[in-house]
């Protein structure tokens, strides 16, 4: 099969490898339809965190099962599936009380190489989302947006639930990737009345006031706390989608004594000063998402009934061969999103 492979920052390419097998009664393999490029994948290709040279990558997916083991009853083969980004077991602590995306089950060192032909899945049992029908009975944004719920819109989601966006409040959403948009999408989903997107190029703008942003702030750093604190006494909530200092920085200036900060951007740097925190009652929450919680509680019906459309953040499409333009398009803000057609 065909998987991408990454050689070194700023080089990708496509091997050969192995169709994975069944090595567990609880894993199933997926042939994949459509995958993606995250965000998050451009820290390693531009060199700024390690990853292992010729290692596998990519970890959105949506596809069809191919085989399943003998534990997983759940799905079957042939059924058309959101593979998501984490592995729940839906049996252990941390699964049962909402946050699936720390299992205590998975397996060491997670999975990669949902940018290929074939995957094995671990714990598909529980986390594998099922979706009614079959690929070519939806059209071609509702796959997309489909895919999204394999992780940018569950993140986004994340990072409005973990701040307790609720009915009437006014929250400021930092970053204006994929997940800052779908955070749009969670915080709008949640009944915020005023959402602030920070954002300073014109496409992501406009996308983020169709999905339910009422303001949008270009500013950075000093400027931009100053533009949020006139139009506002402060953020209710702060949906922080960027993971770089000046980010948790300007989230935390732009709060109102109280609020919380949902924090899903990766972080970039290891120590933070958590004095403002406490000097203005501020709470800071986030980190991995729930997927296959918020998938099945509310996401897969958002989407199979029309309530969202978050598969608008995929601006450009590749086939899986062009896995080196999918990054690069993405490294150059060229795309806010890139596509990877695997098979149809």
């Amino acid at each position: 099969m065909k998987v991408a492979t990454f050689i070194e920052p700023g080089k990708m390419t496509v091997t050969e490898a192995p169709v994975p097998d069944i090595q567990k009664d609880t894993d199933a393999i997926i042939k994949i339809v459509r995958a993606c490029v995250c965000g998050s994948d451009l820290w390693w290709f531009r060199g700024i965190s390690k990853r292992e040279p010729n290692s596998y990558t990519g970890h959105e997916a949506i596809g069809i099962v191919e085989t399943v083991g003998n534990a997983v009853t759940s799905v079957k083969a042939g059924d058309f599936v959101i593979v998501p980004f984490t592995h729940g077991c839906g049996k252990c602590a941390a699964c049962r009380a909402g946050f699936d995306g720390n299992c205590t089950n998975m397996e060491p060192g997670g999975n990669a190489g949902y940018q290929g032909e074939y995957l094995r899945f671990t714990n598909a049992d529980w986390a594998l989302i099922k979706i009614p029908g079959q690929p070519s009975d939806y059209s071609d944004d509702v796959l997309n947006s489909l895919l999204t719920l394999a992780d940018v819109m569950a993140t986004g989601y994340h990072s409005a639930k973990t701040a307790e966006v609720k009915a009437g409040d006014t929250v400021v959403v930092m970053g204006d990737g994929a997940v800052g948009l779908c955070g749009v999408i969670g915080a709008k989903l949640l009944g915020a009345t005023r959402i602030i997107a920070m954002s300073r190029h014109a496409d992501r703008q406009a996308l983020a006031k169709e999905f339910g942003a009422t303001d949008i702030v270009a500013e950075r750093g000093d400027e931009a706390v100053e533009k949020v604190m006139a139009l506002t006494n402060g953020a209710d909530a702060v949906l922080e989608c960027v993971g770089t200092e000046q980010s948790v920085e300007t989230a935390v200036n732009v709060c109102r004594p109280g609020a919380v900060i949902g924090r899903v951007g990766v972080p970039q740097k290891a120590e933070m000063n958590t004095n403002a925190l406490f000097w203005k009652n501020i709470g800071l929450r986030g980190g991995v998402a729930s997927v296959t919680t918020y998938d099945k509680e509310l996401l897969l019906d958002a989407v199979l009934t029309g309530k969202i459309n978050p598969g608008k953040v995929f601006t450009k499409r590749f086939n899986l061969d062009d896995i080196q333009a999918a990054y690069e398009a993405m490294d150059k803000r060229e795309a806010i999103k890139s596509l990877v057609i695997v098979s149809e």
